[in-house]
């Protein structure tokens, strides 16, 4: 079967607008959440969020350009430019048809939608929508937008799996790679929903933290105290590449994406299997597809949005899953810095996960103050501060509204 590794990685979030400031700030422990400022949130029940910081689309792109691109977009742009920069393909003769691009999105231009509908709804009932509010908003198109920028004719769609979504990109690059069916992916996903239907949406089903006093420690995965997820916005992509063509041209390879699995909980519209029966299957099912035991894993990066019904259940199907070799693991939420990004978790986890296989230093989980007795203490859950240890082989967690379970397993390039 035809291997794929990692060439080249690109994100702008929370943490940073680049991949060096994300790591720098995944490394020292940086909570990325502000007050809102991107509406007024003052009669909202949560008023804060992990924003993306010092964003200047004119910095990016010319004004026209930014009136035809919804949020998602652009940011979806911003990485995947950065992830091509950073594997080199573009500055060598690939076949442009045999690169291809699989993008994901939880939500997709929500607020190009709301932007849109709440003028109407403010108007005298004449339809004067704009010509760009559907191209602008369906969560295709950043997938599109990334392929017509840069010529890429090979295999080009989305994925909406809620907060499983660019994981679930991720799988199907890597298989259709197995599979011959390309050489090259950009994937990854993009969320950008710190807006009023977004959070208000999400207040609604009462799945977000509402600690605005302790705005900076709320999202806080595994503690007792925790009371719903933070809102995230921004990127993260992903080149994936045929190990022999990656070689061919001498790239540089920063893993092998080894395996995969995806599963349903098939219990509940919002919320988790309670004994993690979805997440215990997923991981099994990527542990063997990478070829690999539950012993050879040193690191998982976990689901852990920091609600209180989904954290127990995940921690529950690791020790189902790891048994003992659970205690020699190291576990982290890096949910607690970069907030949830929704569809695009799975891709900026995953850069996160890759980058704790190349350095050896396993991001913490931050704001973790009150040990929650339906949580075995004993684990190591990377408590407060990044721990340097051999990571030779990751896996990232992602699961979604809807029951959606998906992981991936990354490992040192032995190349």
């Amino acid at each position: 079967m035809r291997r794929v590794v990692v060439t080249g990685l690109g994100t702008i979030n929370p943490l940073g607008n680049n991949l060096h400031d994300f790591w720098e700030g995944l490394k020292n422990g940086v909570s990325g959440s502000v007050m809102i400022t991107r509406f007024n949130a003052e009669k909202f029940k949560t008023r804060f969020a992990c924003e993306v910081k010092n964003y200047d689309p004119s910095n990016y792109f010319d004004r026209k350009e930014v009136n035809r691109l919804d949020l998602y977009s652009q940011y979806a742009i911003i990485a995947a430019d950065e992830a091509i920069a950073d594997s080199g393909i573009e500055n060598q003769k690939a076949d442009k048809e045999r690169i291809g691009v699989i993008w994901a999105s939880g939500i997709g231009g929500l607020d190009t939608f709301f932007q849109n509908i709440k003028a109407y709804v403010e108007g005298d009932g004449t339809p004067r929508f704009s010509p760009f509010f559907i191209p602008k908003m369906i969560g295709n198109i950043a997938a599109g937008h990334i392929s017509i920028k840069h010529g890429y004719r090979g295999p080009n769609f989305s994925i909406t799996s809620a907060c499983a979504s660019a994981t679930n990109a991720i799988i199907d690059a890597m298989n259709y790679i197995r599979l011959g069916k390309a050489d090259v992916f950009i994937t990854g996903g993009s969320e950008a929903s710190i807006n009023e239907a977004g959070i208000g949406g999400f207040n609604a089903i009462q799945a977000m933290s509402t600690n605005n006093e302790e705005f900076k420690t709320a999202s806080r995965p595994f503690d007792k105290t925790r009371d719903g997820f933070v809102m995230g916005e921004g990127a993260g992509a992903l080149i994936l590449e045929e190990l022999e063509h990656a070689r061919a041209r001498g790239a540089k390879i920063y893993a092998e994406l080894a395996g995969s699995g995806m599963t349903a909980d098939a219990f509940h519209l919002t919320a988790p299997h309670p004994e993690g029966l979805g997440a215990f299957n997923v991981m099994r099912l990527a542990v063997s597809d990478a070829g690999l035991k539950p012993e050879d894993i040193d690191y998982i990066n976990v689901h852990g949005t920091s609600t209180p019904i989904g954290d127990a259940p995940e921690v529950k199907a690791i020790q189902k899953v790891f048994a003992e070799h659970a205690y020699k693991l190291n576990i982290s939420s890096t949910k607690s810095m970069t907030g949830h990004l929704l569809g695009a978790a799975g891709a900026v986890e995953a850069i996160a996960s890759i980058m704790a296989v190349v350095h050896n230093i396993v991001p913490p989980t931050i704001n973790y103050r009150v040990p929650d007795e339906e949580i075995d203490n004993k684990l190591n859950l990377t408590i407060n501060k990044a721990q340097e240890r051999i990571v030779n082989v990751a896996i990232s967690n992602t699961f979604g509204f809807g029951g959606h379970n998906a992981s991936v397993v990354v490992k040192k390039a032995d190349v």
